[in-house]
């Protein structure tokens, strides 16, 4: 099957007037190492006054060749799937064809997601093995039931609408989501390994404040030594001279 019109969206998607928007559409996990098996949380919110969420529209990455979608109560949802120019073959199993997009859409009358509101959309499916190191891009097109259209297709996270996207881990890693990465890494970011973080300026100075302490204690001793010292000499000189 062919793409639908969400190339054609994306294309012109600069050109149309985006719905002012907090939150992002995000995946959650946004951590999966390359080739495991996991559940992802479309989680969608609702950031229009007076309107509803009517569908979600998400272009996938190449080389997922098998996802399953939570059915979720006033929600539709399609598969779209795109031919392979060589088929590949996993499992003994020949397969032609990849997932190439998914489109919700709300039915109702369960389901409606308002403003300041959310929904999770899960999906079922296994990360290709050949993506460690990056982070996988989900470009998605967001419709408003008062016809407000909001595209989430920008590469950067600094961006007003940034792509959803997770970050791919080396093999046997573990699935995480990561504080702070809402949206998840930067397209391209590294994944495979993080650096340790520097210890917390409040345990440094702690550290610092405990060093001087000591500094100083040993340096009161010293001095209290030095003075019974001179004391003691001062009394044997008393005795000396009164013998």
């Amino acid at each position: 099957m062919r793409v639908t019109k969400i190339t054609a969206l994306i294309a012109v998607g600069a050109l149309l007037a985006p719905a002012a928007a907090d939150a992002h559409i995000s995946l959650h996990p946004n951590t999966v190492p390359a080739g495991a098996f996991a559940t992802l949380d479309v989680r969608v919110p609702g950031e229009q006054e007076g309107a509803h969420v009517t569908k979600v529209d998400m272009l996938f990455p190449p080389g997922f060749t098998s996802v399953d979608y939570e059915n979720i109560p006033g929600w539709s949802t399609r598969v779209i799937e795109t031919e392979l120019a060589t088929p590949i073959k996993e499992g003994g199993e020949t397969i032609n064809s990849e997932v190439s997009q998914i489109v919700w859409t709300w039915t109702g009358p369960l389901g409606k997601v308002n403003n300041a509101q959310f929904i999770n959309l899960p999906l079922s499916l296994a990360i290709p093995n050949n993506t460690a190191g990056k982070a996988l891009e989900f470009r998605t097109v967001q419709t408003y039931s008062n016809g407000q259209v909001v595209h989430w297709i920008e590469p950067s996270l600094t961006a007003e609408h940034p792509s959803p996207r997770i970050n791919i881990t080396a093999k046997g890693g573990v699935i995480q989501d990561v504080a702070g990465h809402e949206a998840g890494p930067e397209a391209g970011q590294t994944g495979a390994s993080q650096s340790t973080p520097a210890a917390p300026a409040t345990a440094v100075a702690k550290s610092s404040g405990a060093s001087k302490g000591l500094s100083l204690a040993a340096l009161i001793l010293g001095a209290l030594g030095l003075l019974a010292g001179l004391a003691a000499l001062l009394m044997a000189r008393r005795t000396r001279t009164s013998a």
